[in-house]
This record gives C-alpha cells, sequence and structure tokens, in this order.
C-alpha cells in the first residue's frame, strides 16, 4: 500500500514537472540542442494539457490509495499501531468492593444485556453519582457469564476510532476489511459494528461520554445511528453519561437516570470504608448530609479512615461540615484543572459539566445554577429565574429563550432535578439543586467573585417583585407563594436593606395565611417584624401591620393568648398613633374582638365588636360594606360562640384592612 502511493506520488511530481516545463525550456538530457518536434506549437500544447490531466488523476487516486476518499469522515488510524496495541486497555476495570443500594439498576442492566433487541442503554445522571461503578458491576456480572466485555473511556475521536476497531479486530474481524476501509470501499463504523453483530453475545462499556455531539464521526448525530454509538441484536452498548437529553441519545436508546443513595444504603458505604467510625445509624445520618452522593462519601469515608484525620467520627465529621465544608470536600486541589483528576475531586467535578456546557454555546449554565445556589435547599420555581434577574447578578446579556436552555442544560447534566411528585401530581415549573452541588456551588461562587453583593441585590430584587406580583394575583398566586417562602427567608440574609427585606417578608406572609399555611405565615411574619421593628421602629406603620399580621399567624395556630396580646397591643399603639376611628385603629379591635372570643371572653369580645359597630356607623354610614359586615359579627357573638373556621374568614377579611 505505501509503495502504491510513493508510486503516486512521485509520478504526480513527475506529471507536475513536465507541465511546468512546457511553458518554459524543455532540454534535453544528451544535449543542449531542443529537439524538433518541442519546436512545434501544435505538439507541446496537447502534451501539456494531457500531462495536467494526468497529474489530476494520479492525485485524486494517491488520495484514495491513502484512505481519505472514503464516504464517511472517519480518519483512519495505522493499522500497525491498532495490531500492535492489544487488548489490555479494553479490560473492565473490576469493582472495588461491594456495590450498595444498585439493585433495580443492575437487574433492569442484566434484562436488557440478556436481550438487547436492538437497544442500547444510557446511564445519566450528575457526576459522581456513581454511574461508572454501575457499569463495572454489569461488566462483572457479564464476564461471570462468559460474555465477552470490552470497555472504552471516551477521550476524544482518534481514540475512540482506534478502540472500536480493536474490539472488532479481537472479534474476529479480517485485516483485508479494513484495507476496504481505508481504500474508502467502507465506512469504519459499519465495517465494525457488522463485525460485532457476527461476533455472539457481548458487552461493550463507552464510559464517560458527557460531550455526545463529539462522539461522531464528523459531527454524526448519535440518535442516527450511524456513528460509533448504534443500538445492538447479539451484544449490548451501555453509555456513562452526564448527558440526559434523551432527544440525544435516540428512541432506541434506554436511558435510566441514576439517583443519589438512600440513606441506608449510603450509610452502608460509609460503614465499608471506615467501619470504626461509628454506628450504622450515625453513618446514615452523614449520608444525609452528603446528600447520598456516592463520590462524597467515598471521599468522606476515605478520609475517616485515613491515620492521620482530625475528625475520627461519622458525627464529628458532619459536625465540621457546616464550618469546614471547603477544608473536608471544597478544597482546592493542584491537578483540579485535569478532566480525569476533576471527576475524582467533589470540588471540581460539576466544574467540568458547566465548562462542557459553556463549550457548547450555553453560557448561561454557570451563572444560573450559581443563582439557584445562593437560595434555599428547597424546589424554585422556574419563572423566579428571569432575564432581567440573571443579567443583574453576572452581567450577560439574557433572553427567556437562553434562561430557559440553561435551566434545561443544567437539567440534562443532573446538575437540577424536578422535586418528587406530590400525592402523585408531577412538580410542573420547578427545579432543585443537590444539596452537596448547591454548597459547592457557592463555595465556587466565593472564589470566582470574593464579594458577590450584585448577586444578593438582584436576588433581594427579584423577590421583592416576585411577592408582590403573587399578592395582587389573589389565589391565582397561592401555589407560588409557599415555594417563595424559604427562598424569601434566605434572600432576607442576603441583603443589608432590613425594611425592604422586613416588608417582603411581610407581605409574603399575608400571602401565606390567606392561602391557608399558617405554619409558614408565622415563621415569615416573625422575620418580618424581627427586622422592621429595630429598624423603623415600634410606632411605624409597617412596624404595626406586620406585628398585627404575626398576631393573626398565631391565632391560625391556636396561639391564642400570645396572638390576643399582639393584637392589644398593636390597638393601643395605633389608638396612640392613629384616631380611634382610623380604618386600621378598627381593625384592629375587630382582631383582639375574635381572639378574645377564641379564649371564650365573649362579653369583653361582644363590647368591641359593639364599639366598632357604633364607629363604623359613624363614620361610614348604615350601609357600609365594613358597617354590615361589624354588624354581622356582633349579631353571630351574641347567639353563639362562631367555629375556628369562622374565626379565620372574619380575621381574613379584616386583616387586610388592618393595613389601611
Amino acid at each position: 500500500m505505501r509503495a502504491r502511493s510513493a508510486w503516486a506520488g512521485s509520478v504526480v511530481a513527475a506529471a507536475t514537472a513536465v507541465a511546468a516545463g512546457a511553458s518554459a525550456v524543455v532540454t534535453n538530457y544528451v544535449t543542449d540542442v531542443l529537439p524538433g518536434w518541442a519546436k512545434d506549437p501544435w505538439v507541446v500544447w496537447p502534451v501539456f494539457v494531457v500531462s495536467v490531466a494526468v497529474a489530476a488523476v494520479l492525485a485524486v487516486v494517491g488520495r484514495r490509495l491513502d484512505g481519505g476518499g472514503g464516504p464517511g469522515p472517519v480518519r483512519l488510524v495505522p493499522l500497525e499501531r491498532v495490531l500492535a496495541g492489544g487488548t489490555e486497555s479494553l479490560s473492565a476495570p473490576h469493582g472495588a468492593g461491594p456495590v450498595r443500594g444498585r439493585a433495580d439498576e443492575l437487574a433492569a442492566l442484566r434484562r436488557l444485556l440478556k436481550r438487547p433487541d436492538g437497544r442500547l442503554a444510557v446511564l445519566c445522571g450528575v457526576g459522581g453519582v456513581g454511574k461508572t461503578t454501575i457499569a463495572s458491576a454489569l461488566a462483572d456480572i457479564a464476564r461471570a457469564e462468559g460474555l465477552r466485555v470490552f470497555w472504552v473511556r471516551w477521550r476524544g475521536q482518534r481514540e475512540l476510532a482506534e478502540q472500536m476497531t480493536r474490539i472488532a479486530l479481537a472479534c474476529g474481524l479480517a485485516e483485508e476489511r479494513l484495507e476496504e476501509a481505508r481504500a474508502g470501499r467502507a465506512g469504519l463504523p459499519d465495517l465494525v459494528w457488522e463485525q460485532l453483530e457476527r461476533a455472539g453475545r457481548w458487552l461493550v462499556v463507552l464510559d464517560n461520554v458527557d460531550e455526545p455531539g463529539a462522539v461522531g464521526p464528523g459531527g454524526e448525530l448519535v440518535a442516527s445511528y450511524r456513528g460509533w454509538v448504534r443500538p445492538g441484536g447479539r451484544g449490548l452498548l451501555l453509555v456513562t453519561s452526564r448527558a440526559g437529553d434523551p432527544a440525544v441519545w435516540g428512541g432506541r436508546a434506554e436511558l435510566m437516570r441514576v439517583a443519589a443513595l438512600a440513606a441506608s444504603a449510603g450509610g452502608q458505604v460509609l460503614l465499608d470504608a471506615a467501619p470504626a467510625a461509628g454506628t450504622a445509624v450515625e453513618a446514615q445520618r452523614l449520608s444525609v448530609r452528603l446528600g447520598g452522593l456516592p463520590l462524597a462519601l467515598h471521599a468522606a469515608g476515605r478520609y475517616l479512615a485515613a491515620p492521620g484525620s482530625r475528625y475520627r467520627t461519622f458525627s464529628a465529621y458532619q459536625d465540621a461540615l457546616d464550618g469546614r465544608l471547603a477544608t473536608l470536600l471544597g478544597a482546592e486541589e493542584p491537578g483540579g484543572a485535569d478532566p480525569e483528576a476533576a471527576r475524582r475531586l467533589v470540588r471540581y467535578t460539576w466544574e467540568l459539566s458547566l465548562d462542557q456546557l459553556t463549550a457548547s454555546g450555553n453560557t448561561l449554565a454557570r451563572p444560573v445554577l450559581r443563582l439557584l445556589s445562593l437560595l434555599a435547599p428547597a424546589p424554585v420555581p422556574v419563572s423566579f429565574l428571569s432575564p432581567e434577574l440573571v443579567t443583574a447578578a453576572c452581567g450577560l446579556p439574557a433572553t427567556t429563550v437562553t434562561v430557559e436552555s440553561a435551566v434545561n442544560g443544567l437539567h440534562a447534566y443532573g446538575l437540577l432535578d424536578t422535586p418528587a411528585p406530590i400525592d402523585g401530581a408531577p412538580a410542573l415549573g420547578q427545579v432543585i439543586l443537590h444539596p452537596l452541588v448547591r454548597e459547592i456551588s457557592v463555595l465556587s461562587l466565593r472564589a470566582e467573585i470574593p464579594d458577590p453583593q450584585d448577586w444578593h441585590h438582584a436576588l433581594a430584587a427579584r423577590m421583592e417583585s416576585v411577592v408582590a406580583e403573587a399578592a395582587n394575583a389573589d389565589s391565582s398566586g397561592w401555589g407560588t407563594v409557599r415555594l417563595l417562602a424559604p427562598h424569601a427567608l434566605t434572600t432576607a440574609q442576603l441583603t443589608p436593606d432590613a425594611g425592604t427585606a422586613g416588608r417582603t417578608l411581610d407581605m409574603l406572609s399575608m400571602s401565606i395565611s390567606l392561602a391557608g399555611h399558617p405554619e409558614q405565615a408565622a415563621i415569615l411574619a416573625e422575620q418580618a417584624l424581627s427586622r422592621l421593628q429595630p429598624e423603623l421602629g415600634n410606632d411605624h406603620p409597617d412596624t404595626l401591620s406586620s406585628r398585627n399580621n404575626l398576631a393573626t399567624a398565631l391565632q391560625g395556630l391556636s396561639r391564642h393568648q400570645e396572638a390576643a396580646d399582639l393584637h392589644q397591643q398593636t390597638l393601643t399603639d395605633r389608638e396612640r398613633t392613629l384616631e380611634p376611628d382610623h380604618p386600621q385603629t378598627l381593625g384592629s379591635r375587630n382582631n383582639l374582638a375574635v381572639t378574645l372570643q377564641d379564649l371564650g371572653r365573649h362579653q369583653e369580645a361582644a363590647d368591641l365588636h359593639q364599639r366598632n359597630l357604633t364607629d363604623y356607623e359613624r363614620t361610614l354610614g348604615p350601609d357600609h360594606p365594613h358597617t354590615l359586615i361589624s354588624r354581622r359579627n356582633l349579631a353571630r357573638i351574641r347567639t353563639q360562640p362562631p367555629s375556628g373556621s369562622v374565626v379565620r374568614r372574619l380575621l381574613s377579611r379584616f386583616r387586610s384592612r388592618s393595613r389601611g
């Protein structure tokens, strides 16, 4: 083959020289006298044209002989390199120990291994969740059952082509068939897969294929099944990847999303690594704290088992995480920039996914993840992530489309998840971060931006806006306000503006109370009052309104005496700072009357309702809606004590009016 290529090259060179000489001087190698035919232009120019044509034809033939003229864009590696490589590096790694908590995944994979039926399997999930561990366990099972097992670690197109070719050779592919691909008469991926389909049962694992678009060859879509990734009929191709978009892998791919380990399985992983570090219960608690992420569990286990570790028990390690996460799991490593090393380090493994998203054009994936990590460890409504929020935080231009693309990209790489269904109904329009992803992402943000005040201000402003929108949406916004509650508390801690944070919390407390969730309402109202009272003073209208709302929330929790004390204090302050017949004063008097009624102090409640009715009739007239409500309240207490549900309705009617 090389001789033919060299011959073709020499002929092309000679023909080119002839063509060049036709327009200059043709020298006779015996004498310097021009031959007679060279003086005749009717001879010279046809010779020149023929020489150029021959040169062009031989150039094309030379390329095809070198393997460059095939139908596919596969660059063939030298055959000698493939044959000399052996198959040692294609051996699957043996499991380092028992695989915990993956029985369901392995059972499903064993069924596919037994009957692929024209399918392939894809284990997808966030980095560090244990995809490679599951694949290795399946490889052990396949070997024990007598199957041929091959393991390919993705490093690039050239290496993948070489290793897949070596797999085909190991399965009996004749070297002559490779020459067909080299000569352009067949596509190399086609030859490899034809041989695999003739080779009996086998398992091929493609590990860490986190950028499916680069597998190729030549930009070939994975889902077309014309490249290196194809479903098998007699054997199973198993791919591990962080990319979990079904459209990427095609309709014949069985996607298995690998989740974090349950507490019991995660605890057993810790006990396997450090059996003397504590009890099973303590190990399970630490597993929950680490989010059941195998990469973090193994890192913690190695630390606890090391003789020089400062923290030697599961409990001590868990306690230290709150203040020393950066040291225990988030420490910077000298080799962390290397992709292979990054996969094994909690501090870097998710940055690898973000780098891949950025390289694919998804430039907002990293800032969106950083923003979510600054919120509480709870489901977030996707609508909260507005383009204005993203731009205000990171300074990059954003649109609704690009923000949605960032969210979807993060989800496809397993960095975001959707909350578990509630009562069988899917949690639509919500996302949630793995707790450890969230904590490590915050560390990364602080390393990138030591003082992220712009991010904090952007989140606080967005929270204020969304809470106001939800409050004005009446009952249609109740689902959103519940989701916002934990994040409003978190963003309130990020901003130094206590007044704005307190008003936002107070408004959200009102909406959540109306939605029928007094527990959350009481927490928010208490936090609102703790910010507004020191900032604005005891007599400021916003402080009085916040105290009134806290009392209302406590009333909904049947903490009647505490509610009565707060309502009495608010009424006294409003009578002193406002007029006795001011609408907010009348609202406080009504709320106190209802609370006293719940305490069984019916006469005191009736007296307050009577006074309110008199003031309403005098200031608003006998037919005003407020007057009518007050008259009805008085009539009800005179007939029978109202039930708790009636109390809540009366409170809700007057609570909003108490803000005036």
